[in-house]
């Protein structure tokens, strides 16, 4: 993509902070109807928005990974068991634990009440996966790597391998399903599977991550020589202590039994120590920048509708609490939370803020 085009592109950080602010919508709530709504909300904008990048696919490789998440997550409550009611589906070989391990018991009655938990946990897991593979799907990392304070130039190396993986993890699978068909290589079995997939997508995975960041450590990216030695540990004290906060907030905000206002008055101290921390360390790092990409406008509105949905649920949390987490037992279905539903619709906007050429109108 040539830089001309890339301005009429959302910002990759723009991408990343909607589908943090859907995955915070989808860990405030159990409902199956709002987490399927994000679901689909997610799966809408990626579709109307990506490109004809090589990371463009994630979004369905995160979508399988999430519905694996839910199959290992009811195949846990079947071994392990967990909720109890009294509508018994099938039993399983049960046995109790030794008291030192608490009790603890493995199989059991399978109730629908206890399935029906598990489902809607597992339904929230996947949902915040399939949030991560809408950002990794729309936002480019090789962009969002130009947009990096230089108060993190030191960590960049890393920061590439961890942002290309799951990209290139992408790309890797097309280029080796091809190398098969032009084989002949038809076989789906497991074990042909493991060895002429799973294994050289891996490989070529890391390898082309690997080789990306060598190139940057070789031109010199992440250098950080001429600064005081007391000004580097300061920095990184600094942004530590802030990630910290911001984790620790993130944490209580995603928790019930956490008052809002303390969870916000942590995320707000997190986010002024970091922020000081990158402004300090920014100005002691030279560094120029070629057509430095731009946080306009459209971005801004972009993050705002993300936000919309956590206002939504907030409300519902308000005015409607008991509809945000439905009780399983006894059966019954849950009902649709107007405020958070309303919030999370909101969170389609940029289809009509950054459609691309291939979803819509450039």
């Amino acid at each position: 993509m040539s830089l001309r085009a890339a301005r009429h592109v959302a910002h990759p950080a723009a991408w990343w902070g909607w589908a943090l602010l859907l995955a915070t919508a989808a860990g405030r709530t159990a409902n199956p109807w709002l987490l399927l709504l994000i679901v689909a909300v997610a799966g809408l904008v990626v579709t109307w928005c990506r490109g004809d990048e090589p990371w463009s696919g994630a979004y369905r490789v995160f979508l399988f990974i999430g519905l694996s998440a839910i199959a290992v997550r009811m195949a846990f409550y079947m071994v392990f068991g967990g909720s109890d009611g009294p509508t018994v589906l099938f039993s399983l070989p049960s046995a109790t634990l030794p008291a030192w391990a608490a009790g603890f018991r493995l199989g059991g009655d399978v109730t629908a009440e206890g399935a029906l938990a598990a489902a809607y946990d597992g339904l929230r897991l996947a949902t915040l996966l399939v949030c991560v593979g809408a950002a990794n799907a729309l936002a480019s990392p090789r962009r969002l790597l130009r947009s990096v304070p230089a108060a993190l130039y030191e960590v960049s190396v890393a920061v590439v391998v961890a942002l290309s993986v799951a990209p290139q993890l992408v790309a890797s699978v097309g280029r080796v399903r091809r190398a098969r068909a032009l084989r002949g290589n038809t076989s789906r079995s497991p074990a042909n599977l493991m060895r002429t997939v799973v294994s050289p997508v891996l490989h070529d995975a890391l390898d082309r991550s690997l080789a990306l960041a060598a190139a940057m450590a070789s031109r010199g990216y992440g250098r950080a020589a001429g600064i005081p030695a007391p000004a580097r540990r300061a920095t990184g004290a600094s942004l530590l202590i802030g990630l910290l906060g911001l984790c620790a907030g993130a944490y209580a905000l995603l928790s019930a039994a956490t008052p809002a206002p303390l969870a916000w008055a942590a995320v707000a101290c997190g986010a002024a120590v970091a922020v000081f921390g990158i402004a300090f360390a920014s100005k002691r790092v030279p560094h120029t920048r070629y057509r430095p990409d731009r946080f306009g406008a459209r971005d801004w509105a972009i993050v705002a509708s993300g936000a919309a949905a956590v206002a939504g649920t907030i409300l519902s949390g308000v005015f409607e609490p008991a509809a945000l987490w439905p009780a399983t037992n006894p059966l019954s279905v849950p009902e649709l939370p107007m405020w958070a539903a309303g919030g999370i619709l909101l969170a389609t906007a940029p289809a009509l803020l950054a459609p691309s050429s291939r979803g819509g109108t450039p």
